[in-house]
């Protein structure tokens, strides 16, 4: 490795900074500069060097005239005229020039290829300066740490401190808020340096203060750092609080500084504040015998001080030490922006590009009051290093404290010791060079098996120089170490260099933070990108003969050779292997050959071939001197690739042997595949269906050698271990040792003989065959009989070698060996495989057991084992499986539910508890919509076969409705084959309960498919057993039901009538008509609980049996066993929300006004929505009379309602009744009856009800329901008085009110007696809502009303006259 430079983040909308920043020198040729600065500010993407080998041919020929020369922002170099500084966290960017300036902040974006980056994005943009003729001259960001507990070493925000002609010092927020400003000398601010806390690396170095240090031409002044942090997180605190409430103005603490005058040095221009040290004894009495003579006397303790070092002239360098205590600190009063003018800062912060006129004029009146500036503490230089005509330009001081870097006006690099005080190295060439210093910590790897790992990491310095004239950046060693990097940058870059990191850090804040700070970064302003310099650790440790970074190179150079895919093998061959001889190094060789070995493009005799060179090299060497790590992975590399060729050539090689297994044991397997194979068919004609995968997942892919590789490890022992990675490269690698056996294709025992000789386990193979075979179960089923035949010898083999079963094994007890296959298939997905695998193993199970006992009995007896046992058992689950595993295969029919195919392994199943076979078969029934009908249809045999009979003359259909027939007798056959396998699981109570609880389960996942809810109701009501009726019903109101229906009581309570849609999907969670039928539903739930507990006292609970072999089911209760459970439920409290339920349906059902709940008294109320189970205090005796008139008045308009619903065209017309209404919605027939009911049990009386609908039934025109329902009236003499009304309307309208009037119906008016010719004109046929009714029915009406009026009635001679009239009338027609 070497150095680097690392493009970490760009300058986004450079050209709008530089517009902004000269707006004032704008040229008169727009156009010509136009060009000039697209050209120079687009973004360069090329190469650094091509950059560099172009760069000044570019810069000659972008010039377009000389005169252009003299605007300062015509060239790349305007960025020299500007004051840039950066937070040394990267995240803001400061570039000033004279009173303007802008911020960049981070900001993360998506380039063209979907990569992210970081860029630095114009975020605010002012004036900075208040007094007139101000200038900035200086600026630092200083990122102040988080407080909170949490914080990983991240900033929480960013002070920008500008330094002004002026003498101010400002400080600002990142969004350009002027926190505090501070006069603290009235000469120009020349520089502003800040010194953050560094954790001590050793022992006994003097833990630094954080401080900042400004530096005026005569004047120092520093700020205690502690002091300056707790006033700008006061300041900002004010700012924050003052924006958002206008609060008082709170004083925050006064800054504590010290202010040095320093003497005896003529120009200063730079500085650097080294910290506190304190002097051995040996140099505190060098320097008192210097100072005082030979006889002057020692302190006991040195004392601490200050150091500053000062660059300038006469002196060239000037050393002052400042002793603690020697000044007492001073403090000012913080002068609050804030304060006098919060709204003119707050302007400033959110006007962005509009803010810099505003800003100036408002800043003006409070800045004329000039505070008093404190007098300096006299500071005397103690020495320095006089150069009469040399004078420095600036100073860089390196993180450790102990070395610094000037420049000076001959274009010379110094590099001072600062504890000795002296120059010790110089570099020629460098005009106006630009500083900045790296500090490398050694990487962890290289120390971890040395003796002094428990040493402290040790950290290698640089000095970075950049050099502008000449465009160039290098990287030196320090001290005396050679030049490590150079790269060409180009002329007009700017090295920035912060030399701090977090201000407000200490010794316990930072503990486990990690800083992300860059050190140097060089800004470029021609392409705006930001790049940081890397410099490895190893490059401090000697120069360019050094061994490692010869290796390193060697590495280096392999890893290209690598990745190039043109490269010839034996090219590539001849390369490795040199390089890999060539490299000294053991850690650096072991690294080489790992990736040689991960790589895909080297075929395997390339990789032998190297190997084996390096293998035969090591063995040749003195084995002292051989690192034994590397000589193991050698051999045991070496080992590996051998077995990969080996096993590649047996299945290259199609030398299938006969298969020689003996010719009973295999009889077995052929009767049971014989037997299996319909469902086999069946199954494989089902899972054929195509579908998609990616190549190179594909199993038929070839397994490269780099993969086997990765798959398999070499243990010390030499035996070799197989690790399992993913479930997708097991199988591939199974597939690769195994699959040509299977098919027939290579020698199964050459195979298995090499890799047993290889020392792989034989329950990792096994694991390998089985794990392969089940993953190919399409490609297995299209020929079982010579793959199953294949894996009989193989399993066979496998079992022989030594390992696999234990020779102490006892038939007795449970053998591991098939233990581990019985496993494999009882958690495969793949039914038809693991079928296949399990009668093979049990075949070959049985064939080694018999073989065993026939060794140690000599007998005529059957050996009988508990393994053979535990086969028959697995064998008839899979069989059981599979057979289940079809139905679920059938694919649903078009526009239903849908959904993935549902697996299903016998681990699951007996996982799912006793009604795992149910709540799968559920499924499909939903999958399927398979109505509860025709579900009972096929679960009743005899009708079942019924339906078969009737079915068959319907044969001469369309071809569609054959097809549709033919796939549902197909269906029907598959779920009795599975009910046959599973008599108990499936038995109709239960598989009823399952798809009872799955459509209510998907209705409440999608409330607005009601059609769910009514299917979840329908298959409760063919439960046949009571108790798992009451149970589930229970179950299905607690869980589901009851706190939708409580929201849609409540809703309607508050709107006082039928909510409209809105309202119902904001309170309920569904729309109002899915509503509608969701009340319905609730009512018939209701109505199932009671008749079942009504039902429950009759019967005994039903008692839920398990098939046999399936009775180690160990999970979660069925539903039916949950639903026997379940408490007994109080009957009158049900049947009180069965009476709400019905109300809330009627008032849907026929958008009424009503408010449900009132209907009711406050026991009434109180007892809704709790647990049907408990018993509560229901409303018992007589109702107040008040709320039964608003019962009844609500069930009088429920049969008004009805009778509208029913007055279809047909029935109006035809005036009879014969039409057949529908069983449910508003015109079902029944909700007359529902009314009387609920009028029974509301204390209304029924009678009324009657009445009222008789003459609705006669409003409405339909006369013969109205005499049906006449014949149940009791109290005749009422519904007479309103009948004869209803008559006089009538007659009314067609004697006076009809649009067609006849002559003789006006002369049979003039002939009617004037009673009731005044009583006809005093009635209103408005009232009617059919008044155009034939005479005929009128007659007949009429003729009723005779016959109910009793003689004596005050109105039966007005009854008579009106059938005179009406007789006439009809004569008349």
């Amino acid at each position: 490795m070497s150095c680097s430079l690392l493009e970490f983040c760009r300058l986004q909308e450079l050209k709008t900074v530089r517009d902004y920043l000269f707006k004032s020198q704008k040229t008169k040729e727009p156009s010509e500069e136009k060009d000039q600065t697209e050209n120079e500010l687009s973004w360069d993407t090329s190469d650094w060097e091509a950059a560099w080998d172009t760069g000044e041919n570019k810069e000659e020929e972008a010039k377009p005239a000389a005169k252009e020369e003299s605007v300062g922002q015509s060239g790349p170099s305007w960025m020299q005229d500007c004051v840039v500084s950066m937070s040394p966290c990267s995240d803001l960017l400061v570039v000033a020039r004279e009173h303007k300036a802008v911020f960049l902040s981070a900001k993360w974006r998506t380039d063209d290829s979907g990569k992210e980056e970081m860029t630095l994005a114009v975020s605010w943009t002012g004036t900075l300066s208040a007094d007139e003729g101000e200038c900035v001259s200086s600026s630092i960001c200083i990122p102040l740490a988080s407080q909170k507990r949490s914080s990983t070493g991240r900033p929480d925000w960013t002070c920008v401190v500008v330094g002004f002609t002026s003498g101010y010092v400002r400080f600002y927020t990142e969004n350009g808020v002027l926190l505090l400003a501070q006069l603290l000398h009235e000469d120009p601010v020349l520089r502003l340096k800040c010194r953050t806390y560094e954790i001590p690396r050793h022992p006994g170095v003097t833990e630094q203060h954080e401080e900042l240090s400004i530096l005026y031409p005569a004047s120092l002044v520093t700020i205690d750092g502690f002091s300056l942090f707790q006033s700008l997180r006061a300041c900002r605190n004010q700012v924050a609080r003052a924006a958002a409430a206008g609060s008082d103005v709170i004083q925050p603490p006064p800054l504590a500084y010290k202010k040095w005058g320093l003497q005896d040095m003529d120009t200063i221009v730079d500085h650097s504040s080294v910290g506190i040290m304190t002097l051995c004894v040996f140099d505190q009495m060098k320097n008192a015998s210097i100072l005082g003579g030979y006889n002057s006397s020692v302190k006991g303790s040195p004392p601490a001080m200050a150091q500053y070092v000062t660059v300038g002239g006469g002196p060239f360098t000037g050393f002052y030490y400042a002793v603690e205590g020697s000044s007492q600190p001073l403090l000012s009063h913080v002068a609050m922006a804030v304060a006098s003018k919060l709204t003119s800062a707050l302007f400033n912060a959110a006007s962005g590009w509009l803010g810099w006129n505003k800003h100036k004029n408002e800043e003006e009146a409070p800045q004329k009051h000039r505070p008093k500036v404190e007098p300096a503490t006299p500071l005397a230089i103690r020495f320095g290093l006089p150069d009469s005509r040399r004078h420095g330009e600036s100073i860089c001081l390196s993180p450790c404290n102990t070395l610094a870097g000037v420049t000076d006006d001959f274009g010379r690099v110094s590099l001072l010791d600062l504890a000795r005080g002296i120059a010790i190295r110089m570099w020629k060439g460098y005009r106006d060079a630009q500083l900045g210093w790296l500090q490398v910590p050694e990487e962890r790897s290289i120390r971890e098996f040395s003796p002094s790992a428990s040493l402290p990491r040790r950290h290698a310095l640089f000095l970075v120089i950049y050099a502008p004239r000449r465009g160039i950046l290098e990287v030196w060693a320090m001290q005396h170490g050679p030049r490590v990097g150079a790269f060409n940058v180009g002329k007009h870059c700017r090295l920035l260099y912060a030399g701090y990191r977090l201000m407000g850090v200490n010794s316990v804040t930072s503990q486990g933070w990690q800083l992300h700070t860059q050190q140097v970064c060089l800004l470029d302003p021609t392409t705006g990108a930001l790049r940081t310099v890397n410099v490895p650790f190893h490059l401090a440790l000697s120069d360019k003969k050094s061994e490692r970074a010869k290796d390193m190179h060697l590495l280096r150079r392999l890893t290209t050779v690598l990745k190039s895919r043109e490269v010839e093998p034996d090219v590539l061959e001849s390369e490795a292997k040199s390089v890999l001889l060539d490299i000294k190094h053991p850690a650096i060789k072991k690294q080489a050959l790992e990736s040689l070995l991960s790589n895909k493009n080297a075929p395997v005799s390339c990789l032998t071939n190297i190997t084996s060179a390096l293998y035969d090299t090591l063995k040749d060497q003195d084995p002292e001197e051989v690192d034994p790590a590397l000589l193991q992975l050698c051999s045991s590399q070496l080992k590996l690739l051998q077995l990969y060729s080996d096993i590649q050539q047996l299945h290259s090689a199609a030398d299938a042997e006969p298969s020689s297994d003996p010719l009973d044991s295999f009889a077995g397997i052929e009767d049971e595949l014989s037997r299996v194979l319909p469902t086999l068919n069946r199954y494989t004609q089902l899972n054929s269906r195509p579908s998609v995968s990616f190549a190179q997942d594909s199993p038929d892919s070839p397994l490269s050698a780099q993969a086997f590789l990765s798959h398999i490890e070499c243990t010390p022992e030499g035996e070799l271990k197989v690790t399992r990675k993913s479930e997708t490269e097991w199988t591939q690698l199974g597939n690769f040792l195994f699959w040509g056996c299977l098919c027939g294709k290579s020698s199964l025992h050459k195979v298995c003989d090499t890799l047993q000789q290889a020392g792989i386990s034989p329950q990792q193979l096994l694991s390998l065959l089985l794990s392969m075979w089940l993953q190919r179960e399409k490609e297995i089923l299209q020929r079982p009989e010579e793959t199953v035949r294949n894996l009989h010898t193989l399993l066979m083999a496998l079992s022989n070698m030594k390992g696999a079963v234990e020779d102490s094994w006892d038939p007795q007890s449970i053998s591991p060996w098939w233990q581990q296959v019985r496993n494999t298939c009882i958690q495969s997905h793949n039914a038809a495989a693991a079928l296949l695998a399990a009668l093979v193993a049990h075949c070959a199970a049985k064939a080694s057991i018999t073989s065993r006992a026939d060794s140690k009995l000599q007998s005529e007896w059957e050996a009988v084992s508990l393994d053979l046992e535990q086969w028959a058992v697995c064998v008839r689950q899979l069989e059981d499986v599979l057979v289940l595993q079809t139905l679920l295969l059938l694919p649903p029919p078009q526009g239903s539910a849908g959904g993935a195919t549902a697996q299903c392994s016998i681990k699951m199943l007996l996982e799912g508890g006793t009604g795992g076979v149910a709540d799968s078969v559920s499924k499909w029934v939903f999958r399927h919509n398979l109505v509860p009908e025709r579900l009972k249809e096929i679960l009743q045999k005899k009708e079942d076969k019924d339906s078969d009979d009737k079915t068959e003359p319907r044969q001469g259909g369309t071809e569609k409705e054959k097809e549709k027939q033919e796939d549902n007798d197909k269906m029907a056959e598959m779920l009795m084959a599975v009910r046959q396998r599973f008599p108990n699981s499936l038995s109709p109570d239960l598989l009823f309960a399952h798809c009872c609880w799955e459509y209510v389960v998907q209705w409440n996942k999608d409330p607005e498919e009601g059609g769910y809810l009514c299917l979840a109701v329908e298959h409760l009501k063919q439960v046949s057993s009571a108790h798992i009726q009451l149970g589930i019903s229970t179950m299905m109101w607690s869980t589901f039901i009851v706190k939708r229906f409580s929201a849609a009581a409540f809703l309607m309570e508050k709107v006082g009538k039928a909510p409209k849609d809105r309202l119902c999907r904001r309170d309920v969670g569904m729309g109002d008509k899915a509503v509608t039928s969701f009340l319905g539903c609730c009512v018939q739930l209701l109505q199932i609980l009671m008749e079942a507990d009504s039902a429950v006292e009759e019967v005994t609970p039903p008692e839920i049996s398990v098939d046999e072999v399936w009775c180690g089911a160990e999970g979660p209760a069925s539903i039916a066993e949950l639903a026997l459970e379940q408490r007994g439920v109080h009957y009158p409290l049900v049947q009180h929300h069965c009476l709400l339920a019905s109300l809330l349906h009627a008032a849907m059902m026929f958008s009424l006004k009503v408010k449900p709940l009132s209907l009711f008294d406050s026991k009434g109320k109180n007892a809704f929505f709790r647990d049907l189970t408990t018993i509560q205090l229901m409303p018992s005796g007589d109702m107040d009379p008040g709320v039964v008139a608003l019962r009844q008045e609500f069930l009088l308009r429920v049969l008004t309602g009805w009778v509208q619903a029913i007055d279809t065209p047909s029935s109006s017309t035809s005036g009879s009744g014969s039409v057949p209404l529908p069983s449910n919605g508003p015109t079902a027939d029944w909700w007359p009856s529902l009314c009387l009911d609920l009028g029974s049990l509301l204390q209304v009386n029924p009678d009324i009800l009657r009445r009222h609908l008789v003459c609705e039934l006669y409003n409405q025109g339909l006369d013969l329901r109205a005499e049906e329902v006449m014949l149940e009236v009791e109290d005749k003499d009422v519904l007479g008085s309103q009948l004869l009304v209803l008559t006089g309307q009538r007659l009314s309208y067609s004697l006076l009110h009809s649009q067609s009037q006849t002559q003789p119906a006006m002369e049979l008016l003039a002939r009617l007696p004037p009673t009731l010719c005044t009583w006809l004109k005093a009635m209103d046929p408005s009232e009617l809502r059919c008044p155009l009714v034939p005479l005929t029915q009128t007659s007949r009406l009429v003729s009723r009303l005779i016959e109910i009026l009793p003689e004596n009635h005050a109105q039966y001679s007005l009854a008579l006259h009106l059938l005179e009239a009406v007789e006439a009338l009809t004569t008349e027609d």
